[in-house]
């Protein structure tokens, strides 16, 4: 039996006074959580319209500040599933709080990084963002009754895409006014560093803990496969298929290999790979992964390609961080839209129907992209159909994976969903570079040739198709009592 009580089932006559929060806490609580996620979303979306101005700031070239979105996405790989199982183990506000204290530290660092080495260090330092969500996840659904739960975490998902909304709109527009990229970095650590204050109000803890203990040899091993196989990515982007980039790619292989029979033998494994294959779940994982390697690694080639100075390139409208983040803004707020709506449209015509929809929409945004990139007005209009598609699948898929999973592992289960999501992102940022480089000739400041980002793009498409497939293949979870 489960360690932990039912999230929907009543309070026990005995439970403490604040096992069953009024209304009004409820909604306070929520809250303060929302304002969390609009952070989260804010230090997310605001990095990416102000890539090409870190470039300049710092002299990266345009292939290698896709590291700047992959190094906080290779720490959230690395530590989410062990923020996760820490909060289902030691308390999920705990562990939120040390979360938000690293974020702040990190964003800090990021406004004031000398070189790029510091500044991925900064971005390293803010890769618990991505536990942020599950962990509050864990937090509803050991609050909540069934249906306010899902409407908390609509809700939740709704904050995070609205925050990465106002993050690229906001800093695109203080950089406008202040043509500073440091004082307009500086704004998200100032949000991020508000936080950590905020979370030692009202939040409650979890009420009923899981039972068990880290998984400490799974989480050293998972980490470093992870680092291995990026390390080998990033050889290979600079230095080509060489003895030393394959040789970190066989041995990131090997070592995953000791990690899944170490997880398969361990009584309590940080990934529960038994549960992962179980047809109610699997595709949804493999659904995170594309939906990771299209939405993180698609957001630095989209930035240089506006960037980029048509006069030189061919390709491009030498747009400033602003107009970036005004380009992606009708997209932003179709996600919004469509994020907030999920638990009604999913009711209307079920999850794996909208989840498969939402990937059909991503495909063909990227579809329209690599076709049609030479009118600014062509972009938007693609985008638009990608945020329909983006925010659906944002406000579904975690709801399906909290669900059938185990309430004592929820956690784990909802940080497993990130970790994999964040994971193809990683893996996506350091093919997208190894695409750009390939293109890009070997003079100082030369710019990757437009066909490398048509190859991006129809990746990124055929990644897509493939996922709402595979949505099609999973079966429907079962519906939780009560």
């Amino acid at each position: 039996m489960s360690t932990t009580e039912r999230p929907d089932a009543p309070a026990p006559e005995n439970a403490p006074e604040d096992a069953s929060p009024t209304a009004g806490s409820v909604r306070a609580v929520v809250g303060l959580l929302v304002l969390f996620e609009l952070t989260s979303g804010f230090l997310q979306g605001g990095i990416a319209p102000l890539l090409p101005e870190i470039g300049r700031e710092l002299d990266v070239p345009d292939a290698d500040l896709t590291w700047v979105i992959s190094a906080q996405l290779l720490a959230a790989a690395v530590g989410v599933p062990v923020l996760g199982r820490l909060g289902d183990l030691h308390g999920h506000r705990k562990v939120l709080r040390w979360s938000l204290v690293s974020v702040a530290v990190g964003a800090l660092l990021v406004a004031l990084a000398p070189n790029l080495p510091v500044l991925l260090a900064g971005r390293v330092l803010t890769g618990p963002l991505a536990a942020l969500l599950p962990l509050e996840i864990a937090l509803v659904r050991d609050r909540l009754p069934l249906g306010p739960a899902r409407s908390a975490i609509a809700r939740l998902v709704g904050a995070l895409a609205l925050g990465t909304l106002l993050g690229g709109v906001l800093t695109g527009a203080v950089h406008a006014l202040t043509d500073d990229v440091r004082l307009t970095l500086l704004v998200p650590a100032a949000l991020a560093a508000a936080c950590v204050p905020v979370s030692f109000l009202a939040i409650p803890e979890t009420r009923n803990p899981a039972r068990g203990r880290l998984d400490l040899p799974g989480a050293v091993l998972l980490g470093v496969t992870t680092l291995l196989l990026l390390s080998g990515v990033s050889a290979a982007q600079h230095d080509g298929p060489t003895p030393a980039s394959l040789g970190l790619l066989g041995l990131a292989a090997a070592l995953g290999a000791v990690w899944t029979r170490v997880e398969l033998r361990t009584a309590e494994p940080l990934v529960d790979l038994r549960a992962l294959a179980d047809r109610r779940v699997a595709p949804f994982f493999l659904c995170a992964f594309a939906f990771g390697v299209v939405y993180f690694g698609g957001q630095a080639p989209d930035a240089t390609f506006l960037a980029a100075d048509p006069a030189v390139t061919g390709y491009g409208f030498g747009l400033s961080a602003l107009s970036i983040s005004l380009v992606a803004l009708p997209a932003a707020v179709m996600a919004v839209v469509t994020s907030s709506l999920t638990a009604r449209i999913a009711g209307r015509t079920g999850y794996v129907p909208a989840l498969a929809g939402s990937f059909a929409l991503i495909t063909a945004s990227f579809l329209t992209t690599a076709a049609l990139h030479a009118e600014l007005w062509q972009l938007v209009a693609a985008k638009v159909l990608a945020g329909l598609g983006l925010g659906l699948a944002l406000g579904a898929m975690p709801t399906v994976i909290a669900e059938a999973g185990d309430p004592s592992r929820t956690g784990v289960t909802t940080a497993l969903y990130n970790n994999v999501k964040t994971l193809g992102g990683a893996v996506a940022g350091g093919v997208m570079a190894a695409v750009l480089t390939a293109s890009t000739a070997p003079a100082a400041g030369a710019a990757p040739a437009e066909s490398a980002y048509v190859t991006v793009w129809l990746l990124c498409a055929v990644l897509s198709a493939g996922a709402a497939a595979l949505t099609l293949t999973a079966r429907r979870p079962a519906r939780p009592a009560g």
